[in-house]
């Protein structure tokens, strides 16, 4: 165990204390009560570091130009003069909280209320409600931050929405959950939707190399030196949350700095010691990510469900999003499965949106099971390689004459024109069946899709093949 105090070791600086990397890193970044405070108040020295490097202006944000670059909406929100209540949608660590403070700091006059949707409720609402009135008949408004709104009922919900339509409180929510679903359409109505991205790798490393130099708010007059293979890991140990990063970067310089090898560049060993797991060699675009992703998915292709699965553990104990897996199992469901067993595209979609409602760890288990019947199932691109036939039909040939009896007559002339003239309605013909040609007759007796014999598709390869011949007939069955 590394000592909290580093007294054991008069000839080292003192270092901060690390604590529990992965609690830290986890913690939740507003308070577990309601408080006031002013947007942007200070923070002490045994402020986690994650919150003393939050940034001071939007120039110090990082992964989400497409809201705080040039012109970028939530740029524009922040030198405009009205503040207009606002939900920001992101994963965790994205930036959310800091983005709050920001705009209510912009603000003069402005009390910063932060509530979590965790432990409050309606009573707490009301409160800061009183006090919001109170505010305002002094000239000073209320910016209410309340994290992880999702989290509240449609009770809950429903209590502040007067209050925010009238001015009272200016709501600031921020939430993981796609609003859509989780926010009162009411309430939502009445706030702008701003989506945060997961930051990238590259801004990971941007922040934790920007906190291991400042010396003001971060960890700069420790003169730790992080190379680039240490950078790369936590950012890779992050899975995209700034806040986990810092935590780990903190963790990780506290027990280095206790450490005999202090004066020596952070060891990689000790940046694993901090994360507390193995960190695995999987990243989200570079060359590791596409080679497991290829590996899973060609596994699933040559039916071979413990190679499936082996690769599908390795991606989730890496980090990666398991909603990237379900799509990419939507996708092989209908590619490569296709109608030998029209069922898989319904289970992969139902795992997809089973992850989606329910996330991890529990997600796992519908991923697990998709996998399996997907690597066992029978495979059939044939529905997949006759759109590109037909794709490269319409390359060819452009856009030949619709035949006559194809088209809609919605008017008189149009009826004399020929249009619908001969059509005949499937469902009045015995065993529904109609044989006239439905191609633009430039395609002549062009066939796109040939189904394969395996499986569920065996039959529609039978049923397909007996109408072909009778639409080549030309014959067309009476009752």
């Amino acid at each position: 165990m590394v000592p909290e105090s580093l007294d054991l070791f008069p000839d080292l600086e003192p270092c901060p204390p690390h604590g529990d990397a992965n609690a830290r890193a986890s913690a939740n970044p507003t308070s577990t009560s309601v408080h006031h405070s002013r947007a942007g108040s200070d923070t002490g020295p045994n402020t986690p570091l994650a919150d003393r490097m939050r940034p001071a202006n939007l120039d110090e944000v990082v992964g989400q130009d497409h809201l705080v670059g040039a012109n970028a909406p939530l740029r524009t929100l922040y030198a405009s003069s009205t503040l207009p209540s606002v939900l920001l949608w992101g994963p965790p660590g994205s930036g959310k909280t800091s983005l709050a403070k920001l705009l209510a700091a912009s603000r003069e006059n402005t009390v910063f209320v932060a509530l979590s949707a965790v432990l409050a409720g309606v009573k707490e609402i009301r409160a800061i409600v009183e006090e919001a009135t109170r505010a305002l008949r002094r000239g000073r408004r209320t910016v209410l931050f309340i994290d992880e709104i999702h989290r509240f009922n449609r009770a809950q919900q429903d209590a502040l929405l007067p209050h925010v339509e009238s001015g009272v409180v200016t709501l600031i929510g921020a939430t993981t959950e796609n609003p859509s679903f989780e926010v009162n359409a009411a309430l939502l109505s009445r706030c702008r939707v701003f989506t945060l991205h997961p930051l990238t790798p590259e801004s990971i490393e941007e922040l934790v190399r920007r906190a291991n130099e400042n010396s003001e708010r971060g960890l700069g007059q420790y003169r730790v030196e992080l190379s680039n293979a240490v950078l790369a890991a936590i950012a890779q140990a992050s899975d995209g949350d700034a806040r986990r990063a810092l935590g780990i970067l903190e963790a990780a310089v506290g027990m280095h700095c206790g450490s005999a090898n202090a004066k020596a560049p952070l060891a990689l060993e000790t940046v694993r010691e901090a994360v507390g797991t193995r960190i695995l060699l999987h990243d989200k675009d570079r060359e590791e990510h596409y080679n497991v992703v290829s590996a899973l998915i060609k596994s699933l292709r040559a039916s071979d469900p413990d190679a499936a699965l082996y690769y599908l553990a390795r991606m989730l104990s890496a980090g990666e999003d398991p909603l990237f897996i379900a799509r990419r199992f939507v996708i092989f469901a209908s590619e490569d499965v296709g109608n030998a067993e029209p069922t898989a595209l319904v289970l992969a979609t139902s795992a997809y949106t089973t992850v989606e409602r329910i996330g991890m760890p529990e997600g796992r288990i519908p991923l697990a099971q998709a996998a399996t019947f997907l690597a066992c199932a029978p495979k059939s691109n044939a529905s997949y390689t006759a759109l590109g036939r037909a794709m490269h039909a319409v390359e060819k040939y452009g856009s030949p004459p619709v035949p006559l009896h194809l088209r809609n007559a919605p008017t008189s002339l149009m009826k004399e024109l020929g249009y619908g003239k001969g059509y005949q309605y499937a469902h009045d013909a015995k065993d529904q069946f109609v044989p006239e040609r439905n191609l633009p007759d430039a395609l002549g007796e062009i066939e796109f899709y040939e189904p394969k014999s395996i499986g569920a598709e065996t039959e529609i390869a039978a049923r397909l093949r007996a109408w072909r011949e009778r639409r080549a007939k030309k014959e067309s069955p009476s009752r």
